[in-house]
């Protein structure tokens, strides 16, 4: 950095140090290149303890679309049927088949026990309003 750099002082302190544009924008994006390399890091950590998961792009892709319910989504992931993840969140099978149909909402009770077993967060399971 040989661009002139204007030191700007108060009672006899440095205070401000003015420096041309293009210098400032290059200390930008090494401020967030470091940034993101940081929170990189730390997702790689969370991976390694197993406190986060890579969801497989089929599986993203399908979330994404909006097709699908993402109840069924995951619970497919997961390898679940209907049936073990109603009885698994002690609701019946009828109930996990109105909510991946869209034809009921869920309580906030039994979303949060479904989210718990198919290990996602309870908004994870709600529908993409288009």
């Amino acid at each position: 950095m040989s661009e002139a750099v204007q030191i700007i002082e108060r009672d006899g302190k440095p205070e401000y140090a003015v420096v041309p544009i293009d210098t400032y924008e290059r200390l930008v994006a090494s401020a967030e290149k470091a940034e993101d390399i940081r929170t990189f890091d730390r997702a790689m950590v969370e991976l390694e303890r197993g406190e986060d998961e890579v969801v497989p792009e089929a599986v993203a892709q399908r979330l994404l679309a909006g097709d699908e319910h993402p109840m069924r989504v995951w619970r497919e992931h997961r390898g679940l049927t209907q049936e073990s993840l109603a009885t698994a969140a002690g609701v019946g099978k009828s109930y996990i088949s109105q909510l991946e149909a869209g034809s009921k909402s869920g309580s906030v009770d039994a979303m949060r026990r479904i989210a718990a077993i198919l290990e996602v967060d309870i908004e994870d399971l709600l529908p993409v309003e288009p």
